[in-house]
């Protein structure tokens, strides 16, 4: 349920990439200015550095659309690259090193030894969005489990289902404590 959630997400987002410019060939200006003020919290919008399409640039910056686009390509094909039941997350260094491509394409088009590329842009966004992919659905995925085990119940639930209660402080102080028989297993 929580990978549905996450890829309609992600392609809703993509959509509105593309769908504000086409917006605004469109007549639809109300709906292309919503859709570029939101984005316009999270992206400088250089129109130089922009995908076009239908003679208006894309909601976002080229590098911009390339996360968005690899996590909504990566989020897609999660289940044929790993289990959706998987709650752990790989070392962080990988999404380290998934961020350096970008950094370095952003360090040479800054000093001005390189000139980026729409494209050099668009491929390590994408990359960096495809990787953190591996990081944050997992995430989701325990935290839904975790809201269904601790979360309300409902009245339907058998009775031979465990029942998980939450403990008050006052429960959990008076409760016997295992120091005094160190050798005991909880």
């Amino acid at each position: 349920m929580m990978w549905s959630l996450v890829v309609v997400g992600a392609l809703f987002f993509v959509g509105l990439l593309v769908g504000a410019p086409l917006a605004q060939a469109n007549g639809l200006q109300w709906l292309s200015f919503a859709v570029y003020e939101a984005f316009s919290h999270v992206c400088h919008q250089t129109p130089e550095r922009s995908f076009y399409v239908a003679g208006n640039p894309l909601a976002v910056c080229a590098r911009c659309t390339g996360l968005y686009v690899g996590f909504a390509a990566a989020a897609a094909f999660y289940p044929v690259m790993t289990s959706l039941k998987r709650t752990h997350t790989p070392e962080r260094k990988w999404l380290f090193i998934a961020a350096v491509p970008l950094a370095i394409d952003f360090a040479l088009g800054f000093f001005g030894i390189w000139e980026n590329s729409h494209l050099s842009r668009l491929l390590t966004g994408a990359l960096l969005g495809a990787v953190s992919v591996f990081f944050i659905l997992p995430g989701l995925v325990q935290l839904s489990v975790y809201q269904r085990m601790f979360g309300p119940r409902s009245a339907k639930q058998s009775e031979n289902s465990p029942v998980y209660s939450r403990s008050t402080p006052e429960e959990i102080t008076s409760s016997p404590s295992d120091y005094s028989t160190p050798l005991r297993r909880i």
